[in-house]
């Protein structure tokens, strides 16, 4: 046995952020929360970098979109 234990290869599950804190409600009139989920191009990060569930996620995908379309959101960031 090696004096730094057994190492656990197994990952870490993540937890979804919109049940781990219940004040934050999934709503496309919350640009400030969606933009967590967004990246600087525009693209919506997938469940396995944030963890969100995938019943929250097609909500989240759902919340993005709608807050796109009446321009709360862009679509993309121009960094000229």
């Amino acid at each position: 046995m090696s004096k730094y234990g057994r190492i656990n290869w197994r990952r870490r599950r993540k937890i979804d952020p919109f049940d781990q804190n219940p004040s934050w409600k999934l709503n496309y009139k919350n640009p400030e929360l969606l933009k967590l989920f967004v990246t600087t191009t525009g693209k919506i990060l997938p469940s396995r970098i944030t963890g969100v569930s995938a019943r929250n996620q097609r909500k989240l995908r759902r919340a993005i979109l709608r807050s796109r379309q009446i321009a709360l959101l862009p679509y993309t960031t121009h960094n000229t």
